[in-house]
């Protein structure tokens, strides 16, 4: 068994926990290797390599740090069927649920089997521009916004090939249940569990009101055109952004290759209600 070590960088109390952690699973006869490119450099007396190396080699992924930690560990194993284990070191934590304290028996139960695992739905995300394609992988949302000056933008949506509106915005989020808690719900879009499979596209300061967000199933095909006489920007999970412009199309769906993470010890409310603070009243 191998396990993959990706290390937010900034972070000396998640530097020194990942070590110790490696240093725990090695008494188990556990190879353990390091992410080289991204984060902080890894500890002495253990083997690194580029993240893709890394991902091709491994059995499970450990994340240390934020959602963007998360994201970028997703986005290196998400097509091969690696399992990702976040413990959080970021502000927010939706997709890192363990702390510091909960890391090591976190990593011991991994070992172990005794961490149960599950499946979170990711986007395929294919930006046309005439003969051209390109393609990405979400598990959070694809993005368009302005780029350069502020305007609005005039973007075409479209579900199997029937038109739902030209939505005149600052932008457009498409998102899984999973991106659900994040820029979406900051634009106002609605919270999905995690186990639908369902996208949310979700306007961003949407000049016509009655705009509002939109639930759609997951094996449609959603598709956006940009109709604006300036260019956009398409982001996909913070971590692959390219130009948009005129005519160009961002097509989306559900990828054939979800996600696995080994599920958190607290329920799916339990964190919106730690995280969001529901329920509390505040002076």
């Amino acid at each position: 068994m191998r396990f993959g070590f990706l290390v937010r960088r900034g972070n000396p109390e998640s530097s020194g926990l990942a070590e110790a952690l490696a240093g725990c699973l090695r008494e188990r006869r556990v190879d353990v290797i390091f992410v080289n490119d991204y984060g902080e450099t890894p500890p002495a007396g253990y083997d690194s390599a580029a993240g893709a190396r890394v991902a091709a080699q491994i059995d499970v992924l450990v994340s240390l740090g934020g959602d963007g930690t998360f994201l970028h560990g997703a986005s290196l194993v998400g097509d091969l069927d690696v399992p990702l284990l976040g413990l959080n070191f970021g502000t927010l934590g939706f997709l890192t649920p363990y702390t510091a304290s909960e890391a090591r028996a976190a990593v011991i139960d991994a070992v172990e089997g005794r961490l149960e695992l599950k499946e979170r739905m990711r986007l395929d995300v294919t930006l046309r521009q005439g003969g051209r394609s390109e393609s990405h992988g979400a598990l959070n949302e694809a993005v368009i916004t302005q780029r350069g000056v502020p305007h609005l933008l005039d973007l075409s949506a479209s579900l199997n090939g029937e038109s739902i509106a030209t939505y005149k915005a600052d932008g457009l989020i498409m998102s899984t249940p999973t991106g659900s808690t994040a820029y979406s719900l900051a634009a106002g879009g609605p919270i999905l569990t995690p186990d639908l499979e369902a996208i949310v596209l979700t306007p961003i300061c949407p000049h016509t009101l009655t705009n509002r967000p939109l639930v759609v199933r997951a094996d449609q095909a959603l598709s956006v055109t940009n109709v604006s006489r300036e260019s956009a920007s398409l982001t996909v999970d913070g971590l692959w952004s390219r130009d948009v412009e005129y005519g160009d199309v961002v097509e989306v769906r559900k990828s054939s290759k979800p996600l696995r993470v080994f599920r958190p010890r607290s329920s799916f409310f339990g964190i919106l209600r730690q995280k969001l603070s529901w329920g509390e009243r505040k002076a």
